[in-house]
């Protein structure tokens, strides 16, 4: 009897920080890849192509910093719309460049934190999130295959955009990131039990620690397996995360040297293990190591998917 093939869902790399690194631009803008891509769309174009070409089955559109709340602060919500629908149009670009069929891929839109990815301090109230989420969805829809939630660092924003999903007829998935002193805790302080426990009493097709460092998720995966639904983790390679501050830019982060592909796909290993099914990276994760955990998870004779949506 021919045994079944373990599924693991292959997500792409950092792609904001794979293209802010590509980019002419000598300084760079809290918009992060946002501004790049307005002023060099190829840039975006060959990063999306170089991840498909490691064999990342989950392509996110670059749009994780187009919130209102943060395209306001740089005066630029006027081109909410057209910023979102660029996003979407280049990375169907580099999938058409690619080769490769669409159906192969999960093009996912982006729900990222409104005001902040690591500091749960500004994040806005409930019922300001949610509206805010809403809206981001709306300009989405049809235009990609599902949503990512993503870096949520604390309970209220995370709650607030699975109910917009929930409300919007959409499947949920939510990455959280984590504190990096493996206490298990969100970077607002608040318990993973606590969020857990809430995501519990929702809708959920997804549950995965992202931007956090490889070194803490192991701990949190059986909370995320006690919810019943697929988890898995895309960690970051930043050194730390604590010298950025709202409104800031990523020239005050520092990557790892230490983390070569090699070690990353050992850290994913792990978790693949410990029953994750999703997998891939966040900033910092590059091509070469969405290349390198592919190639060892075909070696293994893993098959790699898209989101079954």
């Amino acid at each position: 009897m021919q045994q079944t093939q373990q599924t693991i869902v292959l997500l792409d790399g950092g792609l904001g920080q794979e293209i802010s690194k590509r980019a002419k631009r000598s300084e760079p803008h809290p918009l992060w890849s946002l501004m790049v891509m307005m002023e060099e769309p190829q840039v975006v174009v060959e990063a999306h192509l170089d991840f498909i070409r490691a064999g990342a089955r989950v392509l996110a559109v670059n749009n994780y910093t187009a919130t209102l709340t943060r395209l306001t602060r740089e005066a630029l919500q006027a081109q909410f719309e057209d910023i979102h629908q660029l996003a979407v149009e280049l990375l169907n670009q580099a999938i058409d460049e690619s080769g490769v069929e669409t159906s192969q891929f999960s093009r996912m839109g982006c729900l990222p934190p409104l005001a902040a990815s690591y500091v749960a301090d500004v994040a806005p109230s409930y019922e300001m999130a949610y509206q805010e989420y809403v809206k981001l969805i709306t300009v989405q829809e049809g235009l990609v295959d599902g949503f990512l939630v993503e870096t949520m660092s604390n309970i209220a924003e995370m709650r607030a955009a699975r109910d917009a999903l929930v409300a919007t007829g959409h499947s949920v998935r939510i990455g959280m990131t984590l504190a990096d002193d493996g206490s298990n805790c969100l970077r607002s302080g608040e318990p993973l039990e606590e969020a857990i426990e809430m995501l519990a009493g929702g809708a959920l097709d997804g549950c995965m620690v992202n931007c956090s460092q490889p070194e803490v998720v192991l701990s949190a995966l059986p909370l995320l397996a006690s919810l019943g639904c697929p988890f898995g983790a895309y960690a970051n390679g930043f050194t730390t995360v604590a010298p950025l501050q709202p409104g800031g830019t990523i020239k005050d982060l520092k990557e790892r040297i230490d983390l070569t592909p090699e070690a990353y796909t050992q850290h994913a290993l792990e978790w693949i293990n410990a029953g994750a099914t999703i997998v891939g990276g966040c900033c910092e994760i590059s091509p070469r190591h969405i290349e390198h955990l592919h190639q060892t998870l075909v070696d293994q004779h893993f098959s790699i998917e898209k989101f079954n949506h």
